[in-house]
Formats: C-alpha cells, structure tokens, sequence
C-alpha cells in the first residue's frame, strides 16, 4: 500500500510540474505577442509628446507621467532621483539643439516629439516637428 501511495504522490507532483510548465510557456507566449502588438504600435513612426511623460535627462518618452522637478518658474521632468537631481542643478541637461533651426530650446518650453523607439527631440515650434515628423517617413 505504501508504495502504490509513493506512486501516486509521485505522478501527482510530476502531473503538477508538467501543468506548471505549460502554464508559464503559455505565459511566456502571450506577453511576447504582447511585446510584439507594442511593437507594432511603436512602428507607426512619430508623434507629438507630452511633455509630462518624458524623461528630459534620458530623453526618452515613458507610457506614465515623470517626476516634475521645479527649477524657478520652469518644470522640467525626470524619471529617477538622479535625473531629477541632474534637472535641478545642470543647465546643459535642461537645453537641447533644435534639428530644424540649430537652435537651442529649453526642454520644458519645447515642441516634443517622440519616436517608434521612445527616443524623443525637441524644437522650438510645432512647425519644425511637423517639418521633422514629415522627413522621418
């Protein structure tokens, strides 16, 4: 008796693993076709962002509003502590060149826009993102 219980706890547990495994494959399979549809979505090329949700140290576009940091009268945003930290003390972090004009813009009062791969550039009006938007076809 003891030995047909071993057996069946035996093939309980190996049934369980088995289960388990398929479980997390069917898993794996589903979030990667979940990667793939964002993916797809980001192929659509660029767009306008809002400024909210990007990081103005990484320049890099995020699906949740960043952290505001306040410098004057000027809110830029961060994604960490030490972007923050870097927004509030280095006027370099809180500029970019503009690829249409060559001009440099603050980052808080600039047109944004962001690409399929979440990078973002700034300008200095809509025009020139339009101009820029329209040249990454």
């Amino acid at each position: 008796m003891k030995q047909g219980l071993k057996l069946t706890v035996t093939r309980f547990i190996f049934g369980f693993v088995g289960l388990f495994s398929l479980f997390a494959t069917a898993t794996t399979t589903l979030a990667s076709g979940s990667a793939n549809q964002s993916q797809v979505q980001a192929d659509a090329g660029w767009h306008k962002a809002d400024p909210k949700r990007v990081c103005m140290v990484t320049n890099m576009e995020f699906p949740r509003d960043q952290i505001p940091v306040k410098v004057k009268d000027t809110t830029y945003y961060g994604c960490c502590e030490n972007c923050k930290e870097r927004l509030g003390k280095d006027e370099a972090v809180r500029q970019a060149v503009d690829p249409i004009s060559g001009k440099t813009v603050d980052k808080a009062k600039a047109s944004i826009a962001a690409g399929p791969d979440g990078s973002v550039e700034y300008f200095e009006n809509d025009a020139n993102l339009k101009k820029y938007v329209a040249s990454q076809k």
